[in-house]
Formats: structure tokens, sequence, C-alpha cells
């Protein structure tokens, strides 16, 4: 696939953050990831049947840690056929990292993750995908605005600085907002953030940038700190709901590996279905002891994502997926990617099936 040079549209910016993160592959090392996710075994077609029997001695990377938990809360994990290793890393940026480095095998991510993969050079396949039944009035992220900027409407964002992370699902709404409203790059000031931990609302806080997408208890958080400061969210409108499994090809490629793939998003569909059937247990067990939220946080979140929508029919994800890469394309002057290449339609019915099952098998 032809992979073009990135270029800067006008009239961005880049705001310099310090992050204390943890380098990704000092994690993976720490929890055995970076050899086992390089293991071989017999070479798989990527057009071949995925094999059901997983060999002895095979073993998986998974960086899936919401699904990680609601398997062991559920009893779940008990239920693999192999042991599979957790690696502690969510998102496109971390996941692109280890799967560079041969240290993973498989990532959690939103819908741009596995086109910033197929820019860069590293070979990617969606084998899972879910989506929220209400998108738009169960969004994943709103429009923060700063104090005492006044965004009332899309149309308000003209002379805005915005918080922009370019590989990134954020970075992908910034740019479809701006469509929906008739705006261009050049109508607004996109700063080059990471959407990570408190980056966003710190600099929404500071006033370096005038909008940014907000998701989850985030939204609640910044406006019980800043309303009274004047700061708001406004909402989209738009369908933000994409949440994927995406493998790296190679581990495809290997048939234990992708034997244990296919295994795994069976597990993650039950794993899904547990958790939209116990929303106590996973508020208690998932938000509050694992990610020590309070219990009104945990269901706020709950209650904000609405119903899950696990398809066994990708046709109008991908459709959905094309066009969102079609203006990726355009705005960020990337190759075109043709994105059913880098949908994997042999786990189609896998992750669907187990959800409205509850078995793996």
């Amino acid at each position: 696939m032809p992979i073009s040079t990135r270029t800067r549209p006008t009239r961005r910016r880049s705001l310099l953050v310090v992050l204390g993160a943890v380098p990704v592959l000092a994690v993976l090392t720490a929890c055995g990831g970076s050899s086992k996710a390089a293991d071989s075994g017999p070479a798989l077609a990527l057009t071949a049947a995925l094999p059901n029997a997983v060999p002895n001695g095979t073993t998986l990377v998974v960086g899936d840690p919401q699904v990680e938990q609601a398997l062991k809360l559920s009893g779940e994990l008990d239920k693999f056929s192999y042991p599979v290793t957790f690696a502690n890393i969510s998102g496109g940026p971390q996941t692109l990292e280890a799967f560079r480095a041969k240290a993973l095998d498989v990532g959690s991510v939103a819908d741009i993750p596995p086109l910033q993969a197929a820019w860069t050079g590293v070979d990617t396949r969606i084998v899972a995908a879910q989506f929220r039944t209400q998108p738009q009035t169960h969004p994943v992220y709103q429009l923060g605005v700063a104090p005492g900027v006044t965004v009332k409407s899309l149309a308000d964002l003209r002379g805005k600085k915005i918080a922009y992370s370019p590989g990134q699902a954020q970075g992908a709404l910034v740019l479809r907002v701006l469509q929906k409203a008739g705006l261009t790059q050049g109508d607004v000031q996109l700063v080059e953030l990471p959407s990570t931990g408190d980056v966003y609302p710190t600099a929404l806080s500071s006033k370096q940038i005038d909008v940014a997408p907000l998701g989850g208890v985030a939204v609640t958080r910044y406006l019980t700190k800043y309303a009274s400061d004047g700061a708001t969210v406004v909402p989209h409108g738009l369908r933000d709901d994409p949440a994927h499994l995406y493998a790296l090809e190679s581990s495809l490629q290997d048939a234990g590996k992708a034997a244990a793939i296919r295994e795994y998003v069976a597990h993650w569909g039950v794993a899904l279905k547990w958790i939209d059937e116990h929303p106590k247990e996973w508020i208690e067990g998932y938000y509050v002891k694992n990610q020590g939220l309070s219990a009104a946080d945990g269901g706020y979140l709950v209650k904000a994502a609405g119903a899950r929508d696990v398809p066994t029919d990708w046709t109008a994800a991908i459709k959905r997926h094309q066009a969102t890469a079609d203006l990726l394309s355009t705005e960020q002057k990337r190759a075109h990617i043709d994105v059913a290449t880098i949908w994997d339609r042999r786990f189609e019915k896998v992750g669907g099936t187990a959800y409205r099952t509850g078995r793996a098998s």
C-alpha cells in the first residue's frame, strides 16, 4: 500500500505538553509481552479459513484492559483453552508502538488507529467491532468549551483554537465536525495535543485552547470544576461510537495465533454481554475497584453509553469507515485507503454471535 508523507495544514500550531508516561515497551517487557508476541507457528494465508483449535504452546499478547477486567469478573477468563497475556495498554499511539516492536498481537482502539497503522507502514486487520445503538443521543464525546469562550453551535467554531490529535479518534472527530459546520482547517486554529489523561481539560481551563473533544467522565468532571467560571460543553451531533479490536497481520498469518485470536474475539463478545447484563457488578468491579472512580461516576458512564451493538454484518460499518478514511486522506494529505482491505471478514460473525448467545463456542 503506498504511503504518502504527511504535511501540516496551514495555521496548525503545536503545544508542547510534558507527559510522565511509562514507555510502552517497558510495560510490555514487565508483563512478558515482548517475548511472547514474537513466537511463530505454521503459516496461514490471510484468505484461508480460520482454524478452531489452538495448538499447545500458542501465546497471545492482548492490549484490551477494560475487557480484561470483564473476563476476570465474569469468570470467562477461566474458559480459555490457552493462557492469554494482557498488556496494560490501549489506544492508537501505544498499540502502534507495540505493534512496531512485534510486542503485541491484538489491541483495542477506535476507528482511526487502523488507518494510522496503514499510513505508517504497519499491516493490521480489524477483527472485532462494537458500536452504540443510539450513537447520536449517546455520544462518546462532547465538545468542551473553555471558560469565557462562546460556542453555542458548530458555526461558532470559526476562529477558535481547537485541540487536535491527528492519529486518534478525537482528531478525526474534529475534522468531521468542521466538515459538518461548513468550515475548513483554515477557518480555525488546530492545536496539536495528545488526548491522554487530563491534557485537554487542563488546556481548556488555562485557556490555551478554546475547544476540545471530551469523553466519558471527563465531561462531568470538567463542568463540576469549571462551570462556575463559564465552562460549557456542546453536542456535535455526529456518530462517534466505533470501537474495534485489531491485530497484526503477521499474527493472523500464524495459524496458532489466528486460532487464538478467533477464540479471544469470541470470549470478548461474551464479556461484553456480561457487562451489559451485570451493570452493578461492572460498576463496582471495574469503575470503582479497578479505575478508582466513584460509584456515581461509574453509573454515569454506564448510562451515557446506552445500549450496545455488536454486529454480525460489517457492511454498514465498513462504509462509514471508508467515508472517514476518505475525509482524512483529503484533510491530512494521506494516501487513499480501501478500508475493505483492513477488515478481516473471516471474523465478521465471531464476536457478534458470541455476544448474542453468551457463549464462546
